[in-house]
This record gives C-alpha cells, structure tokens and sequence, in this order.
C-alpha cells in the first residue's frame, strides 16, 4: 500500500481541478496544465481534495499509484506558485543576458550560445552572471535548466562554467612543480 497514495491533494483557493475520464486539467494564476491518467489509476475531486486511487493490486497499479499522486500535486503547486530553479555563471567573461524570446550567454567559445526561451518558461537574468528559470511544470523547468547547464558544466580545476545555485563543485589540485 502506498502511504503517498494515500493521502489526497489539497487544493488551495485561486486554483480550479477538473478531472474528466482518465484527464486531470488545473488552473491557477500561474498557468494551466493537464495530465493524462495512466490505465492502473483513478482520480476523483472531493470538495477541496483529488484523491488517487488504484484500480486493482497488481503491482504496476501500486507503483504507478504514489506517482500519480505527487505528479497531480506537482501540478497543482505549479499554477499555484510555480517552480524556480537558480543558476550561477563563474568566469572571467562569462555572461547572460535575455533579448526578447532568447537567452544570450558567452561563455568562453568563439561565438555566443543562443537558447530559445520555450514556451511556458520565463527566464530571468537579476545579474549578468545569475539565471532564474521559473514555470508552472515542475519537469520543463528542470529540464531547461539542465539544457543551459549543459552548455559549459562547471568544471574541477577552478570552478567555471554553469552550476546550479545549491549545488558544490568538488574542487582538484593541480599540477605540482
């Protein structure tokens, strides 16, 4: 029995969940987003609550039941807050900036590295070295920020190129005379 299955998602004022069939729709300040159920799980809306539930006992039923579940919950903290997810730039000119619907970075190559700013996401830039990724779906923007990350990974000597603004860089020695 799954002990997250169990418990139901709370729905909070300002956010409105429809679940129709095997489709669950929210819609909040911060955007709208769907999910579609797979076959093993239900959904129902009680007063301020969706609760999941599983079909039979089989065992993909239970594993895909908690899932479901934090996945739904996911989508209804996203278009109530939103996901951010922060970014530090460290090099001597290396720099970010956002012109119009893309984000601008040199990074140490002979060109700039040009990313198309997708659709959902807002991309922020408070400094020329911080990138703030923000968005309703919790899984795109994880996504676009492992996409920028994945143009200069940090690397281990001194520490350059993207990191996530939580994340520690092992450092290595270098070379010794």
């Amino acid at each position: 029995m799954s002990r997250i299955g169990l418990k139901a998602v709370a729905v909070p004022k300002g956010v409105t969940v429809e679940v129709k069939g095997d489709t669950v729709s929210a819609k909040g300040k911060v955007g709208s987003l769907t999910l579609k159920l797979v076959p093993e799980v239900s959904a129902k809306l009680d007063g301020g609550n969706v609760a999941v539930q599983a079909k039979d006992e089989s065992d993909k039923a239970r594993a895909m039941w908690g899932m479901t579940r934090t996945l739904i919950n996911n989508m209804v903290h996203g278009v109530d807050t939103g996901f951010s997810t922060d970014l530090v730039i460290e090099g001597v000119g290396f720099r970010a900036a956002v012109e119009g619907k893309n984000l601008k970075m040199q990074l140490g190559f002979s060109h700039d590295v040009i990313y198309p700013i997708p659709e959902g996401i807002k991309i922020t830039t408070g400094k020329p070295t911080e990138i703030k990724v923000f968005g309703a779906d919790r899984q795109k923007v994880g996504q676009v920020a492992a996409d920028i990350r994945a143009f200069r990974p940090p690397e281990p000597y001194k520490g350059k190129g993207i990191r996530y603004s939580d994340e520690h860089i092992l450092r290595k020695e270098g070379k010794k005379k």
